[in-house]
């Protein structure tokens, strides 16, 4: 199985997830998500397929969602604004992200990884 990683290698999150996943025979393609982000077509697709609320996306202990008091923000913009917003910097982004293009995971916790990537490797 093969999986794209949008991660921040300076992230002991993003390492540890990587980390996990290559002990489980997973192929990872890695994406420098500061660098490249996903476009907002991209986080619509994999925001749908992840099942999880928009408000999970984002990286509310970074210090750009802090520095633009996001939190007092995001409840008043439009999903739509919200997606542009997370595609425009990759900072907002909780990471990893971690899709095989069906499924799709974000954050690291092991008990998630096993049970969504480590049934199939």
């Amino acid at each position: 199985m093969k999986v794209t990683v949008y991660q921040y290698t300076k992230c002991s999150t993003c390492r540890n997830a990587v980390k996990w996943l290559q002990a489980h025979d997973v192929e990872v393609e890695l994406i420098p998500i500061f660098e490249e982000p996903p476009t907002a077509e991209q986080l619509r697709k994999l925001i749908a397929d992840s099942g999880l609320e928009l408000k999970k996306w984002f990286n509310t202990s970074g210090e750009v969602y802090k520095a633009l008091s996001l939190k007092d923000k995001l409840p008043s913009m439009s999903e739509q604004e919200q997606i542009e917003l997370l595609a425009s910097n990759g900072r907002l982004i909780k990471r990893p992200v971690v899709t095989d293009g069906v499924r799709v995971t974000v954050g690291f916790r092991e008990d998630m990884y096993e049970q969504v990537w480590g049934a199939t490797s």
